[in-house]
């Protein structure tokens, strides 16, 4: 048998778990609706079509996808036979509890606090200062998608408990 030393590589993990941020899936399955990485950024698919064989052999799957944290648009061509890379995209509900500068202090359901996101720019950051400061409990959406994190919407927390 050989010397096992030659067949060791040490592969650098990507985020802080042993999840990957990303996993592969043919060109052909991606669908609208489904999440791909476009540009280096995660992106919702918003329409895609699919051209005839070509005379090299290949059908070509045009894609449109917007980015899921900023809303930037971008188009991509990839043979369908390929692989291209999906993001893995978590959600999760937490509730305010309190936003000290311009971070969010959110209580996950199992009573832990997370206080890294930050209050979201714009409108969406805007509303959410205003109904927090009126006293309403709220539930805030958050969005993970290789290794970004990113409060996308909120609601007023349903009364009475869960």
């Amino acid at each position: 048998m050989a010397d096992d030393a030659q067949h060791e590589h040490e592969f650098e993990a990507a985020g802080d778990s042993g999840a990957s941020a990303t996993y592969p899936l043919q060109c052909s399955a991606l669908r609208k609706g489904g999440f791909v990485v476009m540009k280096g950024r995660p992106c919702k698919v918003i329409d895609m079509s699919t051209s005839k064989t070509g005379k090299h052999g290949h059908a070509k799957v045009n894609y449109t996808g917007t980015d899921i944290f900023n809303g930037r648009k971008y188009e991509d061509m990839s043979p369908s036979t390929h692989n291209v890379d999906v993001p893995n995209v978590a959600r999760a509900e937490y509730l305010l509890i309190d936003i000290v500068d311009d971070f969010l202090s959110l209580m996950e359901d199992s009573g832990d606090m997370k206080e890294d996101v930050k209050v979201p720019e714009g409108e969406l950051g805007d509303k959410l200062r205003e109904e927090f400061a009126e006293g309403k409990e709220i539930l805030v959406t958050i969005l993970k998608a290789m290794g970004i994190e990113a409060a996308i919407s909120h609601k007023e927390a349903p009364k009475g408990g869960q």
